[in-house]
């Protein structure tokens, strides 16, 4: 069963909307996307490197122009990257074309998560702790706004993660519709 022909992963940073999003695209029979891939696919040269050169206002232009075409596609799990609802047109393209799942992660969960990252620019300076947490103060809010479904970040393997994605994928979706 399918909620929607599209799924669109919503999430801070470490919360897994890569690795979950393409066990959830296996498990619904759907093309997985991950848009901070597909702009690294279409610039050739990594998503550090667009920062470097046209800084984030830069980025978010074209993280915004992508995921427009991707949305509009049928047929696909799609995770966002995590300051891709920063974007009203964007939060709202999202809601009005696919079914959205926010997944949580918790500060130590990311920070756990991201150790032994440095290729994410916004994490790339200061105290990641703080700064981890000031992206959350404005991004949780409109993770919320656009959310169909919540699933709470737990201290688990990707596939006990993915398994549990789905079943409450599965349960939401036939509550829904069993009314």
């Amino acid at each position: 069963m399918n909620p929607s022909c599209n799924l669109f992963i919503v999430g801070p940073t470490g919360a897994g909307k890569t690795s979950i999003g393409r066990r959830l695209a296996e498990h619904y029979g759907l093309s997985f996307v991950d848009l901070d891939q597909e702009i690294e696919r279409q610039c050739g040269v990594p998503v550090s490197a667009v920062f470097e050169i046209e800084g984030e206002a830069g980025f978010r232009l074209r993280e915004s122009q992508l995921l427009d075409e991707t949305s509009r596609r049928n047929g696909i799990v799609m995770a966002t990257g995590a300051g891709a609802v920063l974007d009203a047109t964007s939060r709202q393209r999202l809601a009005d074309r696919g079914y959205v799942l926010w997944l949580q992660a918790t500060l130590e969960q990311q920070l756990e998560r991201l150790a032994q990252d440095r290729q994410r620019p916004l994490l790339a300076t200061g105290d990641r702790a703080e700064r981890l947490s000031t992206m959350s103060r404005v991004r949780t809010p409109l993770y919320e706004e656009i959310a169909d479904l919540v699933i709470p970040g737990a201290h688990e393997h990707v596939h006990a993660a993915s398994a549990r994605s789905i079943l409450l994928i599965d349960q939401h979706w036939q509550r829904q519709h069993a009314a």
